[in-house]
């Protein structure tokens, strides 16, 4: 196949809100001996591209200035098992926001079953995410409970289904009616709603009395104080992402009391190796269950590549739950 030498690309000039993002023309990736190349049929947006904009979460060193950390389509240049024409999602290191992009061809994993596309982008940040600290650090497995904060979101939402696939009770932490029936449709055998409820209360009530074995926190600050309070004896706290506050004032006395762990985990700065390896995980023990047509799916609302601005925007509202993709147009 003969590939363009030029493709549309989304970019920004400057950090800024969502109106520096815009389409330019620019070169086809090359890719390196153990890449694949990827023509994309859809993008996954998420929140680390939000950061990535602001100029807050800039790209390591040797990965793609472009904006986008995950993607669907098919392999236009072949490495490793994959072959030209298979359709696949991938776990990008940037440059999703683009027509093609190259990806190490460990991060690739088979586009599942009976999944459009442009729907099956929106799982391979939140999959790898979750796998790697729900379940391969923190351990996650049948008969847990796990409380997940921002249930409604991308990565909370893939953390109700993981847990739920391991036997564990994943126990949803929302913010508005809306959101709770959205957790509750993805399989959250309890929900919480944060601005009506007790948190910490509510949780040991559900727990019987214990409190969380298992806590994905999104927030940070005062948060994370009350996820101590609401943690069992030797429960594990993970944080993915400080979106309400960097700083907090610990019980670090009920920390040591209770033999809590509190771990920090992040994604994009793993080594090409790590994100193979959580690959292979996924793919041996959870990716075949979203073959399984009674699984239910993330709501996943679509915009053109050329709106991505408009598609940042979407994501930057407190009321969007759900995931939101990027297709060529």
């Amino acid at each position: 196949m003969t590939l363009p030498s030029t493709m549309t690309a989304i970019v920004a000039d400057a950090p800024g809100g969502p109106e520096v993002l815009h389409t330019a023309t620019v070169a086809v990736p090359n890719p390196q001996p153990g890449e694949v190349l990827i023509r994309v049929a859809a993008a996954g947006v998420n929140y680390p591209d939000i950061a990535q904009r602001r100029g807050a979460y800039p790209a390591p060193e040797g990965h793609s200035p472009l904006l986008g950390l995950e993607v669907a389509g098919t392999i236009a240049v072949p490495a490793g098992e994959w072959r030209e024409g298979d359709q696949v999602v991938a776990l990008t290191n940037g440059g999703a926001y683009a027509q093609y992009v190259a990806v190490p061809a460990g991060q690739v994993l088979p586009a599942p079953a009976g999944w459009p596309l442009a729907d099956a982008a929106a799982l391979p940040e939140c999959w790898f995410t979750i796998t790697q600290t729900l379940v391969m650090r923190t351990g996650l497995r049948s008969g847990m409970s796990v409380l997940i904060t921002g249930a409604a979101g991308g990565l909370g939402g893939a953390a109700i289904q993981i847990a739920l696939l391991l036997g564990a009770a994943p126990i949803a932490l929302v913010g508005s009616a809306e959101k709770a029936d959205y957790a509750r449709s993805l399989g959250a055998t309890a929900i919480i709603r944060q601005d009506l409820e007790d948190v910490v209360a509510r949780t040991r009530e559900l727990t019987d009395g214990r409190g969380a074995d298992r806590i994905l926190d999104m927030l940070g600050g005062d948060a994370t104080a009350r996820h101590i309070d609401a943690a069992a004896r030797g429960a594990h706290i993970v944080m993915v992402a400080t979106l309400a506050d960097q700083a907090s004032q610990l019980p670090l006395n009920k920390v040591v009391a209770r033999q809590l762990t509190i771990s920090g985990s992040t994604l994009r700065h793993q080594s090409t190796a790590t994100k193979a390896a959580i690959a292979a995980h996924l793919r041996q023990h959870l990716w075949p269950a979203l073959g399984d047509p009674a699984l239910p799916r993330p709501r996943i609302r679509q915009f053109t590549l050329a709106e991505s601005a408009a598609a940042h925007r979407a994501m930057e509202d407190r009321t969007n739950f759900g995931k939101i993709v990027l297709v060529p147009g």
